[in-house]
């Protein structure tokens, strides 16, 4: 009582071949959203029982049987394949002219260890050789279809994805191959940059207009991010909102996030209402609950809740496109959780030290995606550490010199200061591999790179301080100099062209 059917998906999911009596191999149109026409029915086929992988041959006496979860075991019969007949792995049968023959003894104990390990006995002895062998042919076609014709067709030039275009709004052409928008140099521009004028900064953007409270050097302003093997496409206001028409961006985090958000706002803030569009910031310098939620108070002593998110993901659960980011609150050698409410007077607060306690904010962090994430729908970002410039001789200054008075980037190649935490950055990255193995796909923009040449970019103490600064304070400006944020314009652009590249040119530089 069983059925051995075919289906004809040649793509899997939806596509303009769909029809097996009119298929053509140029100009396929294939939405790769889109499965449920073919899904439902298979639906209710197969199961998901483990195969047993035995060590060695068959003819071993001592050898090892194991289970092992599909889809693992597939996986490795994949990369054993070629192998098998003392080929490289990405080898094929091509130029293949011999049959692999076995003895008669080798037959007939592959037959007898076969009975004896299948995990489809349950159907007696015959019919259980019936099923190994069936299923060997479906496997074989399978490679086949992987290894062989099924690989040309998914590689054809001519391939058009539905509502993806390979070339893009704003005109831009593929990169080569080895394109990796995070490693380049800055290159001076002064023709090109800044994106925007100081004078056009308004909301509290203009408390990092650096212009505007003093410096007098605004060379920073003209630096341009140059990759190495390509370039970063130029921001296009209209491409970007054209992308974004009706939809929602939330930027998440603490005041870095934020600034990258005003950067934002200087270029897409006057077409916003054109294309009904909305880009917010909402402040959640942890990302999960803790005592710096009021962004008007601040507490060096810092608490967190960091199995809660519910209050601040409850603002953000609808919005199309959201970036992350939360690093400089963090940097403390412990911090101090909470097991309760702020409310409760019997809460149980612990010290945890960093890394471990961010590691356990990202899992909260990462568990509401899985869970609220519309995967069809949303797009998410991760800005990852922005570095810090406190320490004068990480370049070779004085113990005593910060970002005060630079006027230059640094130009040793992959520079690495101690204002970034390796060991975070190493969380972040697990989190979201994570991720991406349960089918959520966070892209990571790594400025941390291109941002740590930039020591002269920070405002030091030209910039709005709340409270102002006292007059000992300003008469020692090294010791009290801002070089965490950044001015603007500034550094936050470059982050927010390597954003627009994502949204609007999918495939430029992946």
């Amino acid at each position: 009582d069983a059925a051995i059917e075919f289906y004809w998906a040649p793509f899997l999911v939806e596509l303009n071949n769909d029809n097996p009596f009119y298929h053509h191999s140029i100009g396929r149109i294939v939405r790769v959203k889109s499965i449920e026409k073919h899904a439902r029915l298979w639906t209710d086929a197969g199961g998901d029982c483990p195969f047993k992988l035995l060590s060695e041959s068959f003819i071993s006496s001592d050898a090892i049987c194991k289970e092992v979860e599909v889809p693992r075991s597939y996986e490795m019969a994949l990369l054993t394949w070629p192998e098998d007949w003392g080929m490289s792995i990405g080898d094929t049968c091509y130029n293949e002219t011999e049959i692999e023959m076995l003895s008669d003894m080798e037959e007939k104990e592959i037959l007898r260890m076969a009975r004896k390990h299948s995990t489809l006995m349950t159907l007696g002895t015959k019919k259980s050789y019936y099923v190994i062998i069936i299923t060997a042919l479906l496997f074989s076609l399978v490679l086949l279809a992987v290894y062989g014709t099924g690989y040309s067709r998914w590689s054809l030039e001519d391939m058009v994805i539905k509502n993806e275009k390979l070339t893009d709004a704003a005109g831009e052409s593929s990169p080569p191959p080895e394109c990796n928008l995070f490693l380049g140099k800055w290159v001076f521009d002064n023709q090109s940059y800044p994106l925007y004028k100081e004078q056009e900064c308004s909301f509290k953007a203009e408390d990092f207009a650096c212009g505007k409270h003093g410096r007098k050097d605004l060379k920073y302003q003209n630096w341009r991010w140059q990759p190495h093997h390509c370039d970063l496409p130029r921001f296009n206001a209209t491409a970007l909102l054209e992308r974004l028409r009706e939809k929602r961006v939330v930027y998440v985090g603490d005041s870095i996030i934020q600034g990258q958000w005003f950067s934002m706002l200087m270029d897409a803030v006057v077409a916003l209402k054109e294309y009904n569009a909305s880009i917010e910031y909402y402040w959640a310098p942890l990302l999960v609950e803790s005592n710096g939620d009021d962004p008007t108070i601040y507490s060096p002593d810092r608490i967190v809740r960091v199995g809660a998110i519910e209050k601040h993901a409850k603002h953000w659960t609808n919005a199309h496109v959201l970036i992350f980011g939360s690093y400089l609150w963090w940097r403390l050698p412990k911090m101090k959780v909470l097991w309760g409410s702020f409310e409760e007077s019997d809460g149980i607060y612990k010290d945890v030290e960093l890394p471990r306690c961010y590691e356990m904010a990202l899992q909260t962090w990462s568990d509401w995606l899985e869970v609220h994430m519309n995967r069809a729908d949303t797009q998410v970002f991760w800005i990852s550490m922005s570095p810090t410039h406190e320490l004068g001789e990480d370049w070779g200054k004085s113990t005593e010199e910060t970002c005060y008075n630079e006027t230059e980037p640094i130009t040793e190649e992959g520079y690495q200061g101690r204002g970034s935490i390796p060991e975070m950055m190493k969380a972040v990255e697990a989190t979201i591999s994570r991720l991406k193995h349960m089918g959520l796909n966070v892209q990571l923009l790594n400025i941390t790179q291109l941002s740590e040449y930039r020591k002269e970019a920070h405002p030091s103490f030209y910039r709005k301080f709340s409270p102002p600064l006292t007059q000992d304070q300003l008469a020692n400006p090294r010791a009290y100099a801002d070089c965490f944020h950044w001015c603007l314009p500034g550094v936050p652009d470059t982050w927010n062209e390597l954003l627009y590249s994502y949204i609007v040119l999918p495939n430029y530089g992946r």
